[in-house]
């Protein structure tokens, strides 16, 4: 028998690091309590206490994802504050497309090692979008694996659910021709096609530090701008419209604005979006400048738009109207039309960017 003590810190495990996470991260945490939320952090399981009398027939909704590559950027920077805002975004956006409203979110952080100032400055974060979600962080998991990731790798994956009422449900069966198709602004290239962006800047050695013609702000700071939280903008159009206008949401995430879109779209129509309607961003101009063909940039990233709506028709002016009034930039892009029985897609883009 070997005489060598083995420890769990030894073997890249620092349960007292751990603990000092909790601990920074406990305030930012506990600022998102709903009046739902039953017990503290530090259980085994969140608990919340769903209201059942406030719903008539009440669905749960739930949504999973992460943030991808663009934790990479983050730690070659070394900021850590906003990929918790992209994370939530990921999630509670996909589930406001029904119409649900975020309830509670849990978080798992795997990394090499367990620093906890970041650990607390990347869930301070996703607090933050919890905050502006509405939606309670009611726990989650850190989990530290030294002999499978470097010391400073680390991924981030969530589940949010929510509740949505079973005929209030948002989708492709409530659009209609003549529906309008009102989009409203991305703030930046949110969480998607950053392996895409970092192979640019890699092959033409663009400096994160600096600021590139067009923008205003050095690159690295504009590539890290948070992922636009539309959930709250979202149910409160629902809350005042109605499901009898505001018929489907489409978060625009991989697979670009057309491809999300069409997503919402029902058999027989096709939604026809015209460019003209905005200006393409500084950034996906600069990363058409360096190499990405136009019809890449349509694929892999949002272009400037984060979220579309299909409306009624005569509710589109409100819809701006009360978008814009909240602080989200949104105009009409588009309507619903009939869809050619040639094989065209569900949703296309026509026109020229301003």
């Amino acid at each position: 028998m070997s005489g060598e003590q083995f420890t769990y810190a030894a073997s890249g495990v620092d349960i007292d690091a751990g603990e000092r996470a909790v601990t920074l991260m406990r305030a930012a945490v506990e600022k998102t309590n709903r009046p739902e939320v039953v017990g503290g952090l530090g259980g085994f399981a969140g608990l919340f206490a769903l209201d059942t009398t406030k719903y008539r027939t009440p669905l749960l909704a739930s949504s999973t994802d992460g943030v991808g590559t663009k934790i990479a950027l983050a730690r070659q920077l070394d900021r850590h504050e906003t990929v918790g805002i992209d994370l939530v975004a990921m999630v509670v956006d996909d589930l406001v497309a029904c119409g649900a409203e975020p309830l509670f979110l849990q978080d798992y952080v795997a990394c090499g090692k367990v620093v906890p100032e970041r650990i607390a400055a990347i869930v301070t974060g996703i607090a933050a979008g919890c905050t502006q979600a509405g939606a309670a962080l009611v726990g989650g998991e850190t989990a530290e694996h030294g002999d499978l990731m470097d010391a400073d790798e680390y991924d981030l994956a969530a589940t949010a659910v929510g509740v949505v009422e079973a005929d209030a449900v948002l989708g492709p069966e409530r659009v209609t021709a003549g529906d309008a198709v009102i989009a409203m602004a991305s703030s930046g290239f949110h969480s998607n096609g950053y392996s895409l962006v970092r192979r640019v800047v890699a092959a033409a050695g663009l400096d994160l530090h600096t600021t590139p013609a067009g923008l205003d702000r050095p690159l690295g700071e504009e590539l890290l701008e948070p992922t636009r939280i539309y959930a709250r903008d979202c149910l409160a159009l629902v809350a005042e419209l109605g499901v009898g206008s505001v018929h489907a949401f489409a978060h625009i995430t991989g697979g670009g604005l057309a491809g999300n879109t069409a997503r919402v779209v029902p058999d027989g129509l096709a939604a026809v979006l015209d460019r003209a309607t905005w200006a393409l961003p500084a950034a996906v101009r600069l990363m058409e400048e360096h190499g990405v063909p136009r019809e890449e940039s349509e694929r892999a990233f949002n272009c400037g738009v984060g979220m579309v709506a299909a409306v009624a028709g005569e509710a589109a002016d409100a819809a701006v109207a009360q978008l814009v009034a909240a602080g989200i930039p949104a105009w009409v892009a588009g309507s619903i039309e009939p869809r050619a029985d040639d094989g065209s897609p569900a949703a296309h883009l026509v026109g020229t960017y301003r």
